[in-house]
């Protein structure tokens, strides 16, 4: 399935969390941190200003990004989590 971001939403795949503690714990899922981290997957053309102008997204597909912990809506699609929000949740890329 394809999927196209509306606007200045970004569509993520979600980094894993850990299952393991580095004393080899194995952490239960309901248990496990949800993940800050994602990969840019896909994005939007970019917010409409007030004056009518297009201002463009500053990421782009690949990216790794850091956003908030409960920021976004999570979907799958094609079988995968994902999560969409906007660029204003995001705080910033990584690397």
């Amino acid at each position: 399935m394809k999927f196209k971001p509306l606007h200045d939403r970004l569509l993520l795949k979600p980094m894993t969390a850990e299952t393991r503690t580095k004393g080899g714990l194995i952490i239960p899922d309901t248990a496990q941190e949800k993940p800050m981290q994602g990969e840019v997957v896909a994005v939007g053309k970019g917010k409409r200003l007030e004056d009518g102008r297009l201002q463009a997204i500053d990421v782009k597909v690949g990216d790794k990004v850091i956003y908030g912990k409960w920021s976004g809506t999570e979907v799958k699609i094609g079988g995968v989590d994902h999560v969409i929000l906007k660029e204003e949740d995001l705080f910033g890329v990584v690397g």
